[in-house]
């Protein structure tokens, strides 16, 4: 008996070339091919699309989410522009964007679409589902906008806007070509909608740290999705994840913003007598989450028999500790060499069963009691319904080495500034 395919898998998605990594890290740098869930066809100049739309606006200088004179008194200052837009790219005659050349100044909105729809694509894999807007009461779709003259990206009510820097000598690099960026911005848009904002307006400041470790987690793990992160990522290491020694190493082996802050040796007792920044207090929480898939990828290369268990027993075994690249990094280089395709199919399934964790332990927070020992709680939920607890080890030893669950945050000891959610753009709504 034979099978048919129905009409909306013949239709392919629209396709964009998208950056990885930021494209100023390394001279002549390719942008990648990926194909958005958007079927071709459906997302027209702008581009613009039923969930988002872009544009490069001609004279705009206040940022959204500023505070502006209003008929009634100050009110915020929110989408939709009204203004001139600079000649937005248009779709090639199937539908894609991907004939827009990297020189073209039209490519910074078109990349900043396809990053923002891409992360959308990869999550609401994750989730099962379609993730609403936070802010749906007021706008349908997500403006996407270029403002040079901002040095930040930031998303809040309706808008995800992109500046950029020159902090690297007298040299332009737009935020709108960093994957990283925006998808960390589209990970704080995907929080707000599944959580939510805290009641009273004030929360702990766990709820500030979780909010940019997960965002964090959106996009190292959106980026994995990228064929030539994993094999970069893989190629370098010789697929062992633990040859950075902890931080100075592995910042010289990945581009990737998002892997080396989850790659760091932070504990929440440093946080017991209070905090600063919510940055700095989300690094416990992500160091765990990647030390949970590192090492569920091993557990993958066992499964796959790529690695030994008597391996990986001495992988945990020597964690952490001055002999382990030492010993290990011959055994992986053997092994990795034998098989390297069995390293990315354990890195691809680790990755998405994280993700699909995540996104199911997400589901059960609050805002308005939220804690990191409470997403161990929800991830012990999600591993007992779908493994039956396969992975309770794993979550609660990384959970525990990072002291999680030990201790709590202290208040915060100064007041937010200009990085904080706390007093941003992000959290604002209007009255």
């Amino acid at each position: 008996m034979g099978w048919s395919v129905t009409a909306e898998e013949e239709i392919p998605g629209t396709r964009f070339l998208l950056y990885p990594q930021s494209p100023f890290l390394e001279p002549g740098m390719k942008p990648e091919m990926v194909e958005i869930s958007a079927p071709q066809g459906s997302i027209g100049p702008g581009p613009s699309g039923p969930r988002m739309y872009a544009m490069n606006p001609i004279g705009k200088t206040t940022p959204y989410g500023a505070m502006i004179p209003g008929p009634d008194g100050p009110q915020m200052y929110l989408p939709a522009w009204d203004g001139y837009i600079l000649p937005p790219p248009e779709p090639d005659e199937f539908g894609n964007f991907i004939h827009i050349d990297p020189s073209d100044p039209a490519f910074e909105a078109a990349h900043l679409f396809g990053s923002a729809h891409f992360t959308m694509d990869v999550w609401e894999g994750y989730f099962g589902r379609p993730i609403p807007w936070h802010f749906e009461q007021d706008f349908d779709r997500l403006e996407l906008s270029l403002l040079p003259s901002l040095d930040n990206a930031h998303i809040g009510w309706g808008f995800l806007e992109t500046g950029g820097t020159t902090e690297h000598g007298e040299e332009y690099r737009p935020y709108s070509l960093n994957f990283d960026v925006v998808a960390h911005e589209i990970g704080h848009a995907i929080i707000y909608s599944v959580i939510g904002l805290p009641s009273d307006g004030d929360a702990s400041g766990e709820y500030y740290g979780f909010h940019e470790s997960a965002a964090d987690m959106v996009a190292l793990l959106a980026s994995l999705h990228f064929g030539s992160v994993v094999e970069d990522l893989l190629r370098n290491t010789r697929g062992n994840l633990y040859t950075y020694n902890r931080l100075s190493r592995f910042a010289e082996l990945s581009q990737n913003a998002q892997i080396r802050i989850a790659a760091n040796d932070r504990v929440l007792s440093e946080f017991s007598h209070g905090w600063s920044s919510e940055h700095a207090l989300s690094e416990p929480l992500t160091g765990a989450m990647f030390d949970i898939l590192v090492d569920i990828y091993h557990e993958r290369l066992v499964a796959h028999d790529v690695i030994d268990p008597e391996m990986e027993d001495l992988s945990d075994e020597l964690e952490g500790t001055p002999e382990y690249n030492e010993i290990m990094q011959d055994l992986f280089d053997e092994h990795y060499a034998e098989n390297p395709e069995g390293f990315r199919i354990a890195l691809v399934e680790a990755r998405d069963l994280l993700g699909s964790y995540l996104a199911d332990a997400w589901e059960m927070l609050d805002a308005d009691m939220l804690s990191y020992f409470g997403v161990e709680r929800a991830l012990f939920v999600v591993d007992q319904e779908i493994t039956g607890g396969a992975f309770r080890r794993i979550i609660e030893g990384n959970f525990r080495m990072r002291e999680i669950g030990l201790t709590r945050p202290g208040p915060r000891l100064s007041k937010p500034d200009g990085t904080s959610h706390a007093s941003s753009v992000r959290t604002l709504k209007p009255e």
